[in-house]
């Protein structure tokens, strides 16, 4: 799942946003509403963590214009303003759900993935191939009944693999998708991250290589 992080206090936004590169999503940052549009206008994300009070651009405008847009994206509004009227008020701009700071980061996660599931053309939740069962939302993959103890890495390149369906999937993909783009493509920890997992993953061999264009199921 891709989301982008919209928040003004750097530390925060980057802070909730190596969280949830943690947990498997692929997080981006943005921190005013003007930048928000603009990267909202690039990508298509699968939710947006969006703050109300934002420079540039006030929260509320961002989620109306984005409405308009009929941006596909859910919003999940992320504001210090929390009373009831607040969160009428946010709720009414088109927001899909709303939490009020301080929060807990487990329910935020919760939230994302229940968000996630509901957003047009998202990945079932759990996907099977082959004796593999990975369900997303729990973060827990298993073959033939076997619990596999993966990774947060290892488990995104698994859960990109069985989301593919049997296609290929090249080696920058894989970068963009589990790692953020952010690891240099010479760093070969694409390569070491499939190795462990076909070692966790066992005999007989799940994963194939397709020289000089990636991996496949």
């Amino acid at each position: 799942m891709r989301v982008l992080v919209v928040e003004d206090e750097e530390e925060l936004g980057q802070m909730i946003a190596d969280g949830l590169r943690a947990d498997g999503m692929t997080a981006d940052v943005a921190g005013d509403g003007a930048k928000a549009l603009e990267m909202a206008a690039a990508v298509d994300y699968d939710v947006l963590v969006l703050d109300r009070d934002l420079p540039m651009v006030h929260g509320d405008a961002v989620c109306r214009a984005l409405n308009t847009a009929r941006y596909p994206a859910r919003i999940l509004m992320l504001t210090a303003a929390g009373s009831l009227s607040d969160i009428v008020e946010g709720l009414g701009q088109g927001a899909d759900d709303y939490l009020a700071k301080p929060f807990s980061y487990l329910e935020l996660v919760a939230r994302l993935r229940a968000l996630g599931r509901r957003g047009p053309g998202t990945t079932p939740t759990v996907l099977e191939r082959r004796g593999l069962r990975v369900d997303t939302l729990r973060r827990l993959a298993e073959r033939d009944g076997r619990l596999l103890r993966l990774t947060p890495r290892e488990f995104g390149v698994l859960e990109a693999l069985m989301a593919a369906d049997g296609g290929i999937v090249s080696s920058s993909e894989l970068l963009d998708i589990v790692w953020d783009g952010e690891m240099d493509p010479s760093s070969g920890v694409v390569k070491v991250t499939v190795h462990q997992l076909r070692r966790k993953l066992g005999d007989p061999a799940l994963i194939e290589t397709v020289p000089g264009f990636g991996y496949q199921l």
